[in-house]
C-alpha cells in the first residue's frame, strides 16, 4: 500500500468521525480508534526515550545499541496500528500483520538482557533516571492497549497476534528499563512495604 501525505488537516472529522482503511467512517470513540491511538500515544513515549538516550549515543555501543532496539520498536508499533486501522473486511494482499515473529523476536530480547540482569528481591519502582522512566511509562501504556485491544476483540474479530504482542511488549520494557539502569547509569529503587507508615510511626 503506497502512503502518501500532502496535507494534515481534512475538515472530514469535524463532526466526531474518521475513515478507517478502506474509508468506512466509524466515531473516533469507538473501540478500533480508541485501541489504536493508545498505541500511537505509546509510540510517542517510546520516542522520548529515545530522545534522551540519544543524548549520550556517542557514548559507547549500549546507547547505540538501546536507540537500535528502540528504533525498531517504533517501527513495529506503526505496523501494528496499521494492521488494527484496517477492519477486517479491508485487508489487503501483502498487508503486514503483527504475530509470531515480533512475539519471538521481543521474547529473545529480554531474554538476552535478562542474562545480565540480577535477580529481583522486590518490585521497582517507575523512574530512576531519564530513559528508564520513559520505558516505565511505555510499560503501563502497552498494559492499556492490551486492555484496549481486548476491548475491541470482543466487538470485531482480530486476529490472536496484536494481544499476545502488546502483552510482551510492556514485559520487555520492564526489562529493558532495567537493562537501563544496569548499563546506562541511572538508579534502581525498590518497593520497600510500609516504607510511609514505618515513617510516621517514628514521628509520634
Amino acid at each position: 500500500m503506497t502512503i502518501s501525505i500532502t496535507r494534515v488537516y481534512t475538515r472530514t472529522g469535524d463532526k466526531g468521525t474518521t475513515a478507517l482503511v478502506g474509508g468506512k467512517r466509524v466515531p473516533k470513540d469507538s473501540p478500533r480508534i480508541v485501541a489504536y491511538g493508545t498505541v500511537d500515544e505509546l509510540n510517542s513515549i517510546v520516542g522520548l526515550a529515545r530522545v534522551f538516550n540519544a543524548e549520550r549515543l556517542a557514548e559507547d555501543d549500549k546507547h547505540r545499541w538501546l536507540d537500535g532496539v528502540l528504533r525498531r520498536l517504533q517501527n513495529q508499533l506503526f505496523d501494528l496500528g496499521s494492521e488494527l486501522a484496517t477492519p477486517d473486511d479491508a485487508a489487503y494482499e501483502g498487508m503486514h500483520r503483527v504475530g509470531d515473529a515480533e512475539v519471538k523476536e521481543l521474547e529473545e530480547l529480554m531474554d538476552r538482557c535478562q542474562k545480565e540482569l540480577t535477580p529481583l528481591r522486590s518490585f521497582v519502582l517507575p523512574g530512576g533516571g531519564r530513559v528508564g522512566g520513559f520505558l516505565h511509562l511505555a510499560r503501563t501504556v502497552s498494559r492499556r492497549a492490551e486492555r484496549e485491544i481486548l476491548g475491541l476483540s470482543r466487538a470485531e474479530p482480530i486476529g490472536d497476534g496484536p494481544l499476545r504482542y502488546v502483552n510482551r511488549l510492556s514485559d520487555a520494557f520492564f526489562v529493558l528499563s532495567r537493562w537501563v539502569g544496569k548499563h546506562l547509569g541511572e538508579p534502581e529503587y525498590l518497593w520497600e512495604r510500609g516504607l510511609e507508615g514505618h515513617t510516621r510511626r517514628k514521628r509520634k
